[in-house]
């Protein structure tokens, strides 16, 4: 019976989303835990008449993880690819690789039914889809973005030759996107980061989910050298500790939620895609234009963010400027 609820976000996503085409070969990476979800996407493919592919494999250990080889070539060879996964394999050479090779993706992290019925996914992403290329060439290149938030971030970078993303929930050859969050996002140039993060709303991962109380951490050079907070606080030193990985520091990523109907509920997806949110990224930035691999990438998110490119506002507190 969900799957029938289920039917007109799947609807969405395959026939405005990614546009699947009849004869594509489509390919549907999951989990057990969300199977339903799969199923539901692979019967509207098969509806419009191409060709679904559904991959059960193991769970990864951890997000940033690589699927296994096999699964990888299948997506380097397939028109279209669905993650639809607990742990995310966004930040891996196997989504770079199925890009390079034209594939169209779409990245389904820690998605729940209820999501594919109401949230996010009840977006305008046509509307939204201008915003959202327009903030992202506003950040490209700046030569020193400065991001502050009412809770206290204050963190001052670089995205100098940096080339900016958009990620408004459709995607065109080549290209991929998360689901249902609307970001726009730049990757800060390698070691110019430095300030204050304060993390008011979510930090999506590990168990975390919406904060109970803020999350700071200290940026110096383009890394991490200090979290402090509460309980939650803890859990993500000791995450990242636990990985013995120095590149999970990293400040990877500077991203901007844009999508009306997102809102804070602790899952990746809706969380980083509420409007006037803003998040940082730790750890990889391999396919964000940066030049990081690291063992994870995680999002920490605060509320109202206000957005300074060379001089030009380009958000007010939680106010796209543009």
């Amino acid at each position: 019976m969900t799957n029938f609820y289920m039917s007109r976000g799947a609807s969405k996503v395959i026939n405005t989303c990614v546009k699947v085409k009849e004869g594509e070969q489509v390919l549907l990476i999951t989990e057990l835990s969300h199977l339903s979800i799969a199923q539901a996407l692979a019967s509207e493919v098969y509806r419009v008449g191409a060709e679904p592919a559904l991959c059960i494999m193991e769970p990864r250990k951890r997000d940033g993880e690589e699927p296994p080889k096999d699964i990888a070539a299948a997506m380097k060879a397939s028109d279209v690819f669905f993650s639809i996964v607990g742990k995310s394999i966004t930040h891996t050479q196997a989504v770079k690789t199925a890009l390079s090779e034209g594939a169209r993706g779409l990245v389904l992290t820690g998605f729940t039914e209820e999501m594919m019925m109401r949230g996010g996914i009840e977006g305008d992403f046509e509307a939204l889809k201008p915003i959202c290329i327009g903030m992202a060439q506003a950040m490209a290149g700046a030569e020193t973005i400065v991001l502050t938030s009412p809770s206290g971030t204050h963190l001052e970078y670089s995205a100098k030759g940096r080339r900016g993303n958009h990620f408004y929930c459709m995607v065109e050859k080549g290209e991929f996107s998360t689901f249902p969050a609307v970001e726009a996002n730049v990757s800060p140039l390698e070691g110019t980061a430095n300030g204050v993060i304060v993390a008011d709303a979510s930090i999506p991962y590990i168990g975390i989910g919406v904060l109970e109380e803020p999350v700071t951490l200290i940026v110096e050079n383009g890394r991490i050298v200090d979290i402090s907070g509460g309980r939650q606080a803890k859990m993500l030193a000791d995450d990242l500790k636990a990985k013995r990985d120095p590149n999970v520091y990293n400040i990877a990523e500077h991203g901007v939620g844009l999508n009306t109907h997102c809102r804070f509920c602790g899952f990746m997806l809706e969380d980083e895609g509420v409007f006037g949110s803003c998040h940082i990224g730790i750890g990889a930035s391999i396919t964000l234009g940066g030049n990081v691999k690291a063992s994870c990438h995680y999002d920490v998110i605060m509320k109202n963010g206000t957005i300074v490119a060379d001089s030009r506002i380009l958000m007010e507190n939680g106010i796209v400027r543009l």
